[in-house]
């Protein structure tokens, strides 16, 4: 990578033992086998074609590619420290390569042109949050030294490049909020190395490949794509699965051997079924959101001590039916909890209403059909808690803030009255 000053300081550490004198002699060498070093003509070659493939008018006056013209060697430009580009200066004075190229959030609008297959000492591609528009070239499958693709927020269109599985150093993918389409690719499983899998926010369709192979993955975010179909089988390593706005359906069961699972998030799919108690207890989860589905219960079992990491919940807008979970007021780290829209009937448990007090502070239960008296906690117009009971059955007084909205007409409720647990 291209080395300032300071970067030259960071690499002599190990050696301030030596004398100061010897020290400058290593910095001199460094330098000087720097400045001789020549940057390979095809690497200029290829800088030149991607900055001409980019609207000058939209291209940063503080950025390298403004003042940089076509006739200086990019890796001498200020000792080769310079905005965008890092180079790599071998100590045999042979030629010097481009290693990173990062545009991130430069404004930059235009084309990525397939001249960036040539650069195949790139380690790094970052053009997030840029215009980049027309689709990914599939010369990006040259690039074997590669382990960080980074395209997010742009206007890229077509399919993943189809050889991109053969990139088998890289770690990070993300071409998350662009307006890509096709299949993802079952290939791309074979990209061991992957540790984050990022394409949020395109046109993705078909089915999501078994990924089981990607056993060094954390991060999976696939939301708000077309993509429909049962879960495939996923790698066990996963921290983050994010798969909401889709059409996905079927049961969710199989996620109970992500042991490693933090953040889960289901919502706006059509998953029916019930949720697995063991996926509430998965040992380090603490935000599940399944809202906007299909399911009809959900288990909760009774957790003592610090067994469980939870500290969101969101299960609005299903079908669970039955009474409320009551053994939810054994998870010590939940502090908010939203199941609202369902078809919940029967008491609020009263333990709800002491763990307003204690660590609850978001409770939605609205668009049920709860019935009876509240809890005494929830009548005390000190407690202040986020949350809705509006739209049940209950005898809700007016003054209580969670009341807000009113309840369901007589007619509605007939029949819903089954008591307490």
């Amino acid at each position: 990578m291209c080395v300032n000053s300071a970067s030259l300081n960071l690499m002599a550490k190990p050696m301030q033992s030596i004398s100061s004198c010897l020290y400058s002699i290593i910095i001199f060498t460094f330098i000087s086998g720097f400045v001789h070093s020549i940057t390979l003509q095809s690497d200029i070659e290829a800088l030149r074609s991607l900055k001409q493939a980019i609207d000058p008018i939209s291209i940063p006056r503080f950025s390298f590619l403004h003042s940089w013209n076509f006739h200086v060697d990019p890796c001498q430009s200020s000792g080769g420290n310079f905005l965008g580009i890092l180079c790599s200066f071998p100590p045999d004075n042979t030629r010097s390569r481009i290693t990173s190229l990062d545009l991130d959030a430069g404004g930059y609008d235009g084309f990525l042109t397939s001249a960036i297959g040539n650069l195949t000492e790139l380690t790094t591609i970052n053009l997030s949050k840029n215009r980049f528009r027309g689709p990914i070239p599939d010369t990006i499958s040259n690039l074997k030294m590669l382990t960080r693709l980074s395209l997010s927020e742009n206007f890229f269109t077509g399919g993943l490049p189809t050889r991109i599985s053969t990139l088998k150093m890289l770690q990070i993918v993300d071409v998350s909020y662009n307006n890509l389409s096709g299949l993802i690719p079952a290939a791309i499983s074979g990209i061991r190395s992957l540790t984050q899998l990022r394409m949020s926010n395109n046109g993705f369709t078909g089915r999501i490949p078994n990924l089981n192979g990607l056993w060094q993955l954390n991060t999976l975010e696939l939301s708000s794509n077309q993509l429909f179909g049962y879960l495939p089988q996923l790698p066990t390593s996963l921290r983050t699965l994010s798969l909401s706005h889709n059409i996905l359906s079927g049961g969710v069961s199989t996620l109970r051997q992500l042991k490693r699972l933090q953040v889960l998030d289901l919502s706006q799919n059509r998953f029916s079924g019930f949720i697995d108690q063991a996926i509430l207890n998965l040992p380090e989860v603490n935000h599940i959101n399944v809202s906007v589905n299909r399911f009809t219960s959900i288990a909760v079992i009774k957790i003592s001590g610090g067994g469980s990491q939870l500290r969101v919940l969101d299960g609005h807008s299903n079908n669970l039916r039955g009474h409320l979970p009551v053994n939810l007021v054994t998870y010590a780290n939940l502090t908010a909890i939203n199941l609202g829209h369902n078809q919940f009937s029967g008491q609020i448990p009263p333990d709800y209403g002491r763990k307003l007090g204690q660590s609850w502070r978001s409770l939605f239960l609205d668009y049920n059909f709860l019935v009876g008296s509240l809890p005494t906690q929830f009548n005390l117009l000190a407690v202040r808690i986020r949350g809705s009971l509006a739209k049940n059955c209950l005898s809700c007084p007016r003054n209580i803030l969670l009341c807000s909205g009113g309840q369901r007409s007589a007619s509605e409720c007939v029949g819903q009255n089954h008591g307490s647990r």
